[in-house]
């Protein structure tokens, strides 16, 4: 798919991401917005993953990619290493435990074959978050790597307002020599 479809497609979602504001914007003495605080809580974490999940999809259908589904492995171990970096205050691919982002995956029991991990620290909502993975050719070869059938999305918020953000790509189950 031509790059300009695909940008086309992102400002779709982005303008969809608009949408979930709830407070009215507020603009500072230059004219600009000023920034809002994006708070969420455990309480939203189904929500903003299938929100996650639905905008990875409308983007990988575009470039001719089969859809991903929800991973509760994959959920978890992302679930682990956002805890982890917040800890660690820096983002990073590796665990306070020296763990890879293959370890944890492995260990939260996903069956299959870890593809990628992408990382952000950011005040950003999780769409914003995935427009700048979409803008890096990298972190964008990832979300739409057509050998991925499962996605695992998470986040942890700090009180200062900072998230956490990790998305885990899979490709299902991994053969095993010799069975």
């Amino acid at each position: 798919m031509r790059r300009s479809s695909v940008a086309a497609l992102l400002v779709g979602v982005l303008a969809l991401a608009a949408c979930e504001q709830h407070m009215p914007v507020q603009y500072g003495p230059d004219g600009r917005p000023l920034p809002q605080l994006y708070s969420i809580n455990s309480s939203q974490t189904g929500r903003i993953q299938l929100r996650m999940l639905d905008s990875v999809n409308t983007l990988r259908q575009a470039s001719g990619a089969a859809p991903l589904q929800l991973n509760a492995q994959l959920n978890a171990a992302a679930a682990t290493h956002a805890r982890d970096m917040s800890v660690q205050n820096r983002p990073w691919h590796f665990g306070s435990d020296g763990s890879s982002p293959l370890d944890r995956v492995q260990r939260a029991g996903y069956p299959g074959t870890m593809l990628g991990e992408l990382i952000s620290e950011t005040y950003e909502t999780e769409l914003e978050t995935l427009g700048a993975w979409m803008e890096d050719p990298n972190t964008r070869a990832v979300l739409l790597a057509p050998e991925a059938r499962d996605m695992g999305f998470n986040f942890h918020q700090d009180p200062n307002g900072k998230i956490w953000w990790t998305l885990v790509t899979g490709g299902g189950s991994r053969l095993v020599a010799g069975l």
